[in-house]
């Protein structure tokens, strides 16, 4: 099987009676998106199992609306869609079954979510029909994930020498580089170069840029740029998801259309996750913590030791390179780009880990540049670390668009 192989369908009629035309709307598509990135959020999820179960629920709602109003190839297969059936509820059925399974202790929340939908629409053949195909879409998701390697043990050997102590915590998604990819080939297919010689002065640039700018105490740090570096600490979902609902609300895209947008970004996250995992574990850079504490033995004489530094925030557990958040930022705003431009729409953010703090923005490429600063002023990644994340990120956000879910017609 090869997913999102286009595929032209002849003699191709839409399923929907008028009636159903009548409920096609970009509500369910958003409303579900915001209740999966809560729900992943409450489940205490790595941001890389976030995009996988965002992808999952994402996939199974496009399946099931684009069967009804075959628009775009589908990712898998076109479904058998009843003539009359809803989108709005397959769109409704397929999102709630994905997330009851994956997060079975939420299933009430999700449950009084899913009789609201579906209490908006009128009772009859239509719905029926449209839970059936949500369903049907839902299982085959789930079908195709359950073996991904999502669960698949750590297998991780500390560096270490006969009876010397290392640090007992392993790193964070050393076996995800292996998952099974949505649409990329493998994680190293877009895997970036090696970083830089330690005796580069590019190197030395990025060190002492780190250390100046991203110290617990006593940084070049002024005001505003501390209020980045804490508004960036959160992670994950929230970081990208509410940027895709402002676009998709301002360009005022229908269901399907909705369904597709969301479908992409979703599968690109995902995608960018096993990449990312697969270049930080292939290159095992050190973090600034490590490396300004150890200035003294990377043959830099530009490079100054500080053995009492420490970063900003706490520093994530896996390797430096390349940067999580700018990659995760640069894939989910490279499919916006690709399809809408750098400014399709003016879009804020909000943040947990600064109450109160708005950060707004105009043109994509600014959001993704932030986000390069707001690592180095945290302490926890060098600026080529950032750039070579936010172009990896975008690579894989033109694959997708570029083979993924294309129009039929």
């Amino acid at each position: 099987m090869i997913p999102c192989r286009p595929l032209l369908l002849p003699g191709l009629v839409l399923a929907g009676s008028l009636l159903a035309s009548a409920f096609v709307r970009a509500d369910a598509i958003t409303d579900w998106n915001e209740r999966g990135v809560a729900a992943v959020a409450a489940a205490r999820l790595s941001p890389d199992a976030q995009s996988r179960s965002l992808a999952m629920m994402h996939i199974a709602m496009f399946e099931a609306v684009n069967s009804i109003q075959p628009r775009y190839a589908p990712y898998r297969k076109q479904l058998p869609a009843e003539p009359g059936a809803l989108p709005q509820a397959a769109a409704a059925a397929a999102a709630h079954q994905v997330l009851v399974k994956l997060f079975a202790d939420q299933a009430k929340d999700f449950d009084a979510a899913y009789q609201a939908d579906l209490a908006k629409l009128p009772d009859g053949p239509g719905k029926a029909s449209g839970v059936r195909l949500g369903e049907q879409s839902a299982a085959a998701t789930l079908a195709e994930r359950e073996k991904d390697g999502s669960t698949a043990p750590i297998a991780y050997r500390p560096f270490t020498q006969p009876g010397k102590y290392v640090p007992t915590t392993f790193p964070a998604s050393s076996t995800w580089h292996a998952l099974t990819p949505f649409v990329i080939k493998s994680g190293k297919q877009f895997r970036p170069a090696a970083p830089y010689a330690l005796t580069e002065a590019k190197w030395a640039a990025d060190y002492n840029e780190v250390k100046r700018m991203g110290a617990k105490t006593g940084s070049a740090r002024n005001a505003e740029q501390t209020e980045i570096a804490q508004f960036w600490q959160i992670v994950g979902a929230a970081t990208y998801n509410p940027v895709t609902r402002q676009v998709a609300a301002a360009k005022g895209l229908d269901l399907t259309d909705n369904a597709r947008l969301f479908a992409l970004s979703s599968i690109a996250s995902a995608d960018t996750a096993i990449a990312i995992f697969d270049a930080k574990y292939a290159h095992n850079f050190w973090r600034p913590v490590t490396a300004i504490r150890n200035g003294d033995i990377d043959g830099n004489d530009a490079t100054v030791l500080d053995a009492a530094w420490e970063p900003f925030i706490a520093t994530p557990m896996h390797p430096e390179y390349p940067c999580a958040h700018c990659t995760f930022q640069g894939a989910a705003a490279g499919v916006l780009q690709v399809l809408y431009g750098d400014s399709p729409a003016k879009f804020s953010l909000t943040s947990t880990a600064a109450p109160g703090v708005t950060r707004s923005f105009t043109r994509l490429s600014d959001y993704v540049a932030e986000v390069v600063n707001a690592r180095i002023y945290e302490g926890v990644h060098y600026r080529t670390s950032g750039d070579v994340g936010a172009a990896l990120g975008r690579s894989i956000a033109e694959h997708v668009v570029q083979n993924c879910l294309q129009p039929l017609h």
